[in-house]
């Protein structure tokens, strides 16, 4: 069976990025063909070229519109695209050419906490300011509307008294690199089998 070819698309530090390279290495049937972000001085694009992955700044103006981000994808015959710290609003012909084939890791229990501005330390405030008892981080199919995709699985943790931001922060992570790279390992083979 051919590799499935996933692209990372990033725009901050990328440790989940890197997370997701280290793990799909020497993986029989799914491989990182490439990082790309909005953002030049990302350090997930420094990152990923030290592991040797290829990858691809695109400013906002070209990110805005589908035919850069289609071309580049189709050139490299990109199976499926995970959105992992990525903060732009994905064009609705990409997600469309991309249906069900776009995951987007979310620092959040959606449908909760979810939506526009609702990115990194920004939810975490949000549940401290609420006082929740419990957080989690969402993986989920993208969809036209943010944050507002099937769900593929959620992980939980529990927020103790006197959790901050920074705690919480920290547990998030926690989740995340844990779960990521397995359910997108489990989504990719299993949808791909679906097929068969």
């Amino acid at each position: 069976m051919q590799k499935q070819r996933v692209a990372i698309f990033a725009s901050g530090t990328g440790s989940n990025a890197v997370n997701l390279i280290h793990y799909f290495k020497n993986h029989s049937e799914i491989e990182v063909v490439f990082v790309m972000s909005n953002k030049e001085d990302a350090k997930v694009l420094q990152s990923a070229k030290n592991l040797d992955v290829a990858t691809f700044f695109l400013p906002n103006q070209q990110v805005a519109n589908a035919e850069p981000l289609l071309d580049l994808c189709k050139e490299h015959q990109v199976d499926w695209i995970i959105l992992a710290g990525y903060l732009r609003l994905i064009p609705s012909k990409l997600i469309t050419f991309y249906q069900d084939k776009m995951i987007n890791l979310h620092p959040a229990l959606l449908p909760n906490y979810g939506g526009k501005g609702m990115y990194g330390s920004n939810v975490h405030k949000a549940v401290i300011a609420n006082n929740e008892n419990e957080s989690g981080i969402t993986i989920h199919f993208v969809n036209q509307e943010f944050d507002k995709g099937r769900i593929i699985a959620q992980f939980r943790c529990e927020i103790k008294e006197g959790d901050g931001v920074i705690e919480l922060e920290q547990k998030i992570r926690y989740l995340e690199q844990s779960y990521l790279p397995i359910v997108v390992e489990k989504t990719i083979l299993r949808e791909e089998k679906r097929k068969l």
